[in-house]
């Protein structure tokens, strides 16, 4: 069997719909800390849920005056 088959069937369609979903949920909760939501974005496309768990964990950022 292909190892890549699974792509063309449909299989691992729910997989990128909630590996994107989680990406834009953790891009609302990085703008949320005062963090930039593309980098998270962008993270979180590699790094799924590990990304998910810094965001949880980091601190709120302080935002300055200027």
């Amino acid at each position: 069997m292909n190892d890549i088959s699974f792509l063309a069937d449909g299989r691992a369609a729910p997989w990128f719909v909630g590996w994107g979903t989680l990406a834009l949920i953790n891009a609302g909760l990085a703008q949320g800390k005062n963090r930039s939501g593309l980098l998270w974005f962008l993270l979180s496309l590699v790094l799924g849920p590990i990304a998910t768990l810094a965001l949880v964990l980091l601190p709120k950022t302080r935002q300055t005056l200027f």
